[in-house]
């Protein structure tokens, strides 16, 4: 005598127990084998717009496995699967089916044919969802009439657990397919974003050069790094290169300006709150660095955050872990932190307003970023680059012109505002000369000695950027006598390599000193 009771507890242990349902298909048919035939079990899925049955896993003692294969029906299958949902809708449909001769049945008969299995007896458990006949789980035992009443009375007893582990596969793929949906946009987006914003640093050559070479050293380390320099440098864009150079890449990039977050609210957007952490939190949050986990975090206008989170902020570099608002429970996070600020953190450590500890844990790999008016070398590639996304982003069919001297004026502007000022320039300069060339009439620019710039031949032809850039670096070699190595030498002045140097020469067609001469020579003999 068999304890029904005990035998539906260790069966739907075994059913249930397993978040794989084709691992908990294999324990369960291992014990099933025990109190009846039990050869192959079969989870299958009616596909009832495409009159098929679909094959969700198998299962044998030996093993288990997940499947996707889908079976067309045939119009036997199909009316015998019709006339199934009739006798349901009836109350008519027995809670087990016993198929001992499978050539009589047609739906048994065609999918055992179709899936390659010997001729066999057969139990399926109908798997009815909402009203409707959602498939079956069926349990093969080779041979004709292997199946008694007894068998049935027992595999009856799974209905319920397998009306519950279905319907967890189903939300399970709907799960993983919503995951898989996720990631995907999460890539499209990603790409998207590098395409609009560029994954090309300008400058690099040039005024950058120095900076670049601190990026690619760093990089690959998940060291912390502090980004320096005025406002407007472009400190997020270098941020932006060390995650894209680092084994993160792939990981999420999280900004976050720490001077734009009132103080009340700071510890609730770095580290998250729980439910009911104070009045308005009506449900669990994720802080920016729980986004940030397995990628970067910048932490734009550091010297802004007060010293409260300051001493938070520590807490996450010495362990790699945060606790949110309200909360208890203390949570791994593993990210690269990079900090920026355009502030002086060592006097503020000096005046009390930034913890010495926490200035010694950020300034690990310090990176300068140079104001623009300190590499106005990048000034001419920067305007091409500005006038090129601007174009996109404006939906200016024809890629607009510079007037001749236009870049002068550019050059001889301090730039204040560095090389957010100079975007917004360009910018404003593409509005209000629409399908004309690019003057920069109302920029207000003042030259070293004081004098206004007014720009004149709007109607002559531009300048191209390879003879904006041609002319600059002729500018820089009548200044340094046309010495291009060593002290005092035009690499020195446009503080790039003098291989770089001589490279853009020859691209350009710049001839060299000695050259230069022979050819002064030939045309004072003439």
């Amino acid at each position: 005598m068999i304890d029904e009771n005990e035998f539906f507890r260790n069966a739907t242990l075994r059913i249930c127990g397993h978040l794989e349902i084709e691992m908990g298909l294999q324990a369960c048919i291992k014990y099933l084998s025990q109190y009846m035939p039990a050869d192959t079990f079969y989870l299958e899925r009616y596909e009832k717009d495409l009159e098929a049955m679909r094959i969700v896993a198998r299962a044998s003692a030996e093993k288990g496995e997940r499947m996707d294969v889908l079976v067309p029906l045939n119009e036997q299958a199909q009316a015998a699967m019709a006339q199934a949902g009739r006798q349901w809708r009836a109350g008519k449909l027995p809670p087990v089916l016993v198929i001992n001769r499978p050539e009589e049945e047609p739906v048994t008969k065609y999918l055992l044919e179709t899936l390659g299995e010997p001729s066999s007896s057969a139990m399926s458990l109908p798997l009815i969802i909402k009203d409707q006949v959602a498939g079956a789980l069926a349990l093969l035992a080779e041979g004709n009439d292997r199946f008694d009443e007894h068998h049935a009375r027992l595999y009856a007893l799974l209905k319920e657990p397998c009306f519950v582990a279905m319907s967890n596969t189903l939300e399970h793929e709907k799960v993983v397919k919503l995951k898989d949906r996720l990631a995907d946009d999460y890539r499209y987006l990603h790409r998207e974003l590098l395409r609009i914003a560029g994954d090309q640093i300008v400058g690099v050559d040039f005024g950058l050069r120095e900076v670049m070479h601190q990026v690619r050293q760093v990089a690959p380390t998940d060291s912390p790094v502090l980004l320096t320099g005025e406002t407007g440098v472009g400190k997020d864009v270098i941020a932006n290169a060390i995650h894209l150079g680092s084994p993160r890449r792939e990981g999420p990039f999280i900004p976050c300006n720490c001077g734009a977050i009132p103080d009340a609210l700071i510890d609730s957007e770095l580290f998250g709150h729980e439910k009911g952490a104070f009045t308005g939190a009506l449900s669990r949050k994720r802080g920016r660095f729980e986004r940030a986990h397995k990628g970067t975090i910048l932490l734009d206008e550091i010297g802004e955050m007060p010293l409260e989170a300051q001493v938070r902020l520590l807490r996450v570099l010495q362990h790699r872990e945060i606790e949110r608002l309200g909360g208890t429970e203390r949570i791994p996070v593993d990210i690269r932190i990079i900090a920026a600020t355009n502030q002086d953190l060592a006097k503020m450590v000096e005046a009390g307003r930034f913890r010495q500890d926490l200035w010694f844990r950020l300034n690990v790999f310090p990176i300068v970023v140079p104001p623009l008016r300190d590499r106005t070398s990048d000034i001419p590639a920067l305007v091409q680059h500005f006038i090129e996304r601007k174009a996109r982003e404006l939906k200016i069919g024809e890629t607009p012109r510079l007037a001749p001297g236009a870049i002068d004026t550019l050059l001889a502007y301090a730039w204040p505002g560095n090389v957010r000022e100079l975007e917004n320039v360009v910018e404003r300069a593409m509005i209000l000369h629409r399908g004309a060339a690019l003057r920069f009439d109302d920029l207000g620019t003042t030259l070293t000695g004081g004098a206004s710039v007014r720009l004149s031949g709007a109607g002559a032809e531009p300048l191209g950027l390879d003879t904006v850039i041609a002319r600059h670096i002729r500018k820089v070699l009548g200044m340094s006598g046309g010495k291009i190595h060593g002290p005092g030498g035009a690499a020195e002045l446009l503080a790039i390599n003098p291989n770089t140097l001589r490279y853009k020469m020859r691209k350009l067609g710049i001839p060299f000193r000695k050259h230069r001469q022979s050819a002064d020579a030939n045309r004072s003999t003439h």
